[in-house]
């Protein structure tokens, strides 16, 4: 609250803006936090305790915060325009500053593409912002036209574009309607990053911005081989559909999309197998997904995973795909 201006703190107490938690991640849910990373049941909740967790523990010299904050969902684009500004001011000056290792993604609004644009052109002067994150289930296919002043403002900023499972709630989360089971949305996040991935390549967004990456943010990994291959071959069929698309997409995919580490959805005696089938070690970032139970302990990198792409999961990759690392060097 003291990050709004007058008249958006007057707003929120007049509404009764109260923000929580979002139903994607329940509080309480088991892979929403782990025993040991919970601090008076919330998750994440103190600096010191992060620090602890993994930023003392695992040495790490940055690392990227990534907000699941209701901002971003607000059907009001106004109220949530205000609300991505002060939260992203609050980040900055409560987190940013405490900790020279921390970077974070920034929350906009997606609901007027030209002022998300605008909050992006004004944190970007802060370079520990190093992301525009978005919830994957958006109200339209990411990759419409109507969103081109994000990604013109991504691309000229050097940011990629960080696409989280989560959902904004315009839309049921399936093809065939609302889940019974927390599980069953879980599961099935899968295909909503499927339908975003396609959507960019088929709308021509890596066409136009050829600087641009997307990372796909607790998406799984062993779903994308198939899907490289399946639209690497359905695309040769019907190609002059999108004649812009003037290469294979499994090497746009390649070129311009990146997965987080976390969850590794396979058995360690195929890690190795699945891995070979991307032809790439570009596209796997390091990720502990901080304070989701993807593992226990500190087996952070899924067992089974050869060496080659180990060096450039924990480093190499993250600074390529985040420019403002940089200086990490």
């Amino acid at each position: 609250m003291p990050y709004f201006d007058t008249h958006w703190a007057d707003i929120a107490s007049h509404r009764g803006v109260v923000m929580r938690e979002l139903t994607s991640y329940p509080p309480h849910a088991p892979l929403t936090r782990r025993p040991d990373w919970g601090v008076e049941g919330q998750a994440g909740a103190t600096l010191e305790k992060i620090q602890a967790d993994i930023l003392d523990r695992w040495g790490l010299k940055a690392a990227i915060l990534t907000p699941l904050f209701g901002g971003a969902m607000m059907h009001d684009p106004f109220l949530g325009e205000a609300l991505c500004r002060a939260h992203n001011d609050w980040i900055q000056k409560e987190w940013l500053d405490a900790d020279p290792r921390l970077r974070a993604s920034m929350v906009v609004n997606l609901g007027r593409p030209e002022a998300a644009a605008a909050e992006i052109d004004r944190m970007a002067a802060d370079r520990r912002f190093v992301q525009v994150i978005i919830p994957v289930q958006t109200e339209i296919p990411i990759g419409r036209s109507v969103n081109k002043p994000v990604f013109e403002a991504a691309q000229r900023h050097g940011m990629p574009i960080g696409l989280h499972a989560g959902s904004m709630f315009r839309n049921p989360p399936s093809q065939s309607g609302y889940y019974s089971t927390f599980i069953e949305d879980y599961a099935a996040h899968i295909s909503a990053f499927t339908a975003q991935v396609a959507n960019l390549i088929a709308e021509g967004v890596f066409a136009e911005y050829p600087d641009l990456k997307v990372v796909l943010i607790e998406s799984g990994v062993t779903w994308m081989p198939p899907f490289m291959w399946r639209f690497s071959k359905d695309w040769r069929g019907v190609r002059n559909e999108v004649p812009w698309v003037d290469v294979s997409p499994a090497e746009l995919v390649r070129k311009h999309v990146r997965l987080t580490s976390q969850p590794f959805d396979a058995p360690p005696g195929a890690i190795g197998k699945v891995l070979q089938q991307f032809r790439s070690t570009d596209m796997l970032l390091f990720s502990s997904d901080y304070p989701h139970w993807h593992f226990d302990g500190d087996a952070a990198i899924p067992e089974g995973m050869t060496e080659e792409f180990v060096r450039p999961m924990l480093f190499d990759n993250a600074i390529a795909t985040y420019s403002r690392l940089g200086d990490l060097k």
